[in-house]
């Protein structure tokens, strides 16, 4: 058994190790044709006259996932503190039950209504035609909610519970030790939940697909048609042949995305190794 779980691991990582090598192959052709400036700073992305130009789909992706987090973060941290230490026990048993069953409804589900809902009901309400940032960061910030929030929770019911008693002692009322003590206290397990989150919507591609309008081209204002990396790569490989620079640039979008997912598990390992040291 002992062999057996040596080889799964070895396996495993020697997929995932294959798949990068060969993404990132791939990606790096780009630049045999186009300059890492014009790639990764240009606004011009015009295949059919070898214009490729993608930092408006990666300048998207960012603006879109720090917007979908600044407004998840607030309601999903309120619902976690509500639920480890303001709602009664049988309140506590439905809500996280149906927290977590949030986490499993497909993303084409979210999308679908994001496009019956929210898009006709922007475009009711501005005059535009509904599609840009501003629903896809809702639709987003709906979708990492319970991933931060079923953490945060965690975080904060498995603090010595000594730490309440103390504050409560010393005079502090309720709210003072949830806000002054139990937070600051549960912060790297708050920090580990929204990176997680981040990395959610950073890797979302249907949901946003189907309400952000797929322009290539930078936005203006939330409700401006735009395209983030995800749903660039999605949109235009069944247009591009194996091999071409069109290709191999959508290849280096991958390999961005799969960097930036490394990165944001090496910031939770050191957010977590910080925590157990203190």
């Amino acid at each position: 058994m002992r062999w057996i779980f040596i080889g799964s691991a070895v396996l495993v990582s020697a997929v995932i190790f294959s798949i990068m090598l060969f993404v990132g192959f791939q990606g790096v052709q780009t630049f045999r044709e186009v300059s890492p400036w014009t790639f990764f700073f240009s606004t011009d992305w015009t295949p059919s006259d070898n214009r490729f130009g993608a930092f408006p789909f990666i300048f998207s992706t960012f603006a879109l996932t720090i917007l979908a987090v600044i407004l998840s973060v607030p309601l999903a941290v309120s619902g976690a503190v509500f639920m480890a230490k303001i709602a009664p026990k049988w309140m506590r048993e439905i809500l996280r039950p149906a927290t977590d069953l949030f986490v499993g409804i497909p993303s084409v589900v979210y999308g679908f209504i994001g496009l019956t809902v929210f898009v006709p009901f922007l475009a009711k309400l501005t005059g535009e035609t509904g599609y840009g940032m501003l629903p896809a960061a809702v639709i987003l910030a709906i979708m990492i909610m319970p991933t931060i929030l079923s953490i945060t929770e965690d975080s904060i019911r498995s603090l010595p519970r000594s730490l309440e008693e103390a504050s409560l002692a010393l005079g502090a009322t309720r709210w003072q030790t949830i806000w002054r003590v139990l937070l600051p206290a549960a912060r790297p397990g708050i920090l580990t939940g929204v990176i997680l989150g981040m990395g959610r919507a950073i890797g979302e591609t249907m949901a946003v697909f189907m309400v952000i309008g797929n322009s290539p081209q930078m936005p203006k204002s939330l409700l401006d048609s735009t395209t983030v990396l995800t749903t660039a790569i999605v949109k235009d490989m069944p247009n591009t042949f194996y091999g071409t620079t069109w290709n191999n640039a959508l290849y280096l979008m991958a390999l961005l995305l799969l960097v930036i997912s490394m990165l944001l598990i090496l910031v939770i390992r050191i957010v977590a190794r910080r925590s157990e040291l203190k």
